[in-house]
């Protein structure tokens, strides 16, 4: 199968032909139909976080089961699927306790005495968040999947796999919004514009989207928010401030940088909560200012949206369905999978939402 490969840091993905193995006991085949491109994979082409390598990246894609292994029971072949990153073992604490998105049980990768899901003739090829999806075909445990209804369309499903559960899940999930609540969004990409969608469903009084491309602005308010903070010219905390005369309840950082961070727990309200949803670079730390914590400001990562992917993605789904999910405005492009490194390039000027990576059928 054709597959965009990472093999040095720093360097534009190939393309290449990698062997995929057959299903395992509990694993499941899927030809590929979407993949968006996500900031994340960036970060591990550009080296803010270690991946091994050779690697085929992807992780936020959908497709059509083609086979499943002989214990597998959540899927069968010819379902249509959303992938997930967050595989989960289904017994562990994390899973027991209603935190699947957090479970890192080593169950659902193949063992080191194992043959690997992805080869190549020169030797092993490794799989990128349990999933690799930038190929013709995807090897995966059945825990990293989920069916959904035929109707929905592949492409618009790609994006709940990553962008739109990080999004929506961080609002709905990590942060607890409720109705009348005031949002700040910082970052408005596909996961920025998720979380300003899921805060406009979960019913929020005031959604502020912040971003330095003015641009942006149309891309936010059509997505649900009701104001828009130019950060390039405008102080974003100083403006968040005097626009809720106080700060906001919740603050969403999707950038992954140290300045955001800091900011998204300086335009809190006394009792509000910062959600980090941006994956700042490792060795990277943030400063913030001791005596904000007497007025009960909390600050927090966030998961994957803290997902239950198996019942939120098929609901997000109806959510797409029912026209309260904007998914058809997110996709700026819909590309070849040899345009890979042109996309990731557009991504970095800013100014689109998001492509996606069409497969033919």
């Amino acid at each position: 199968m054709k597959a965009a490969v990472l093999r040095e840091v720093g360097k534009p993905l190939q393309i290449e032909d990698v062997q995929i193995n057959k299903p395992g006991p509990r694993e499941v085949l899927i030809r590929t139909a979407a993949a968006g491109v996500c900031h994340s994979d960036l970060h591990f082409v550009e080296g803010s976080y270690p991946h091994p390598l050779p690697a085929v990246l992807g992780h936020e894609s959908a497709g059509v089961v083609e086979a499943v292994g002989s214990e597998v029971r959540t899927v069968k072949p010819g379902d249509h699927v959303i992938t997930c990153l967050s595989a989960f073992c289904g017994h562990c604490d994390h899973c027991l306790t209603g935190h699947m998105s957090l479970c890192v049980s080593p169950e659902t990768k193949r063992g080191p005495d194992d043959e690997p899901r992805l080869t190549t003739p020169n030797g092993p090829m490794m799989q990128y968040l349990n999933l690799s999806s930038f190929a013709e075909q995807m090897l995966i445990h059945e825990h990293a999947c989920v069916a959904i209804r035929k109707d929905m369309p592949l492409d618009r499903a790609a994006l709940i796999g990553c962008s739109v559960m990080t999004g929506v899940g961080a609002v709905m999930h990590t942060s607890s919004v409720r109705p009348g609540d005031t949002v700040a969004v910082i970052g408005c990409g596909g996961v920025g514009l998720s979380a300003i969608n899921g805060a406009a469903i979960a019913g929020a009084g005031r959604i502020i989207a912040i971003d330095v491309v003015a641009g942006k602005e149309n891309f936010a308010r059509a997505f649900g928010a009701t104001d828009f903070v130019n950060a390039a010219d405008t102080d974003p905390v100083k403006a968040v401030t005097e626009l809720t005369k106080g700060g906001v309840q919740h603050s969403f950082e999707v950038l992954g940088l140290t300045k955001t961070a800091e900011q998204a727990f300086d335009m809190l309200r006394r009792g509000g909560t910062a959600n980090i949803i941006g994956m700042i670079p490792v060795g990277q730390s943030i400063s913030l200012t001791g005596w904000a914590f007497l007025g009960e400001k909390r600050i927090q990562g966030s998961m994957m949206g803290s997902n239950r992917f198996p019942v939120d993605m098929p609901r997000l789904v109806d959510m797409y369905m029912a026209g309260k999910l904007k998914l058809d405005e997110m996709i700026s492009r819909r590309v070849k999978l040899e345009e890979v490194n042109d996309a990731f390039a557009e991504m970095k000027t800013g100014s689109i939402a998001r492509s996606v990576i069409v497969f033919d059928s």
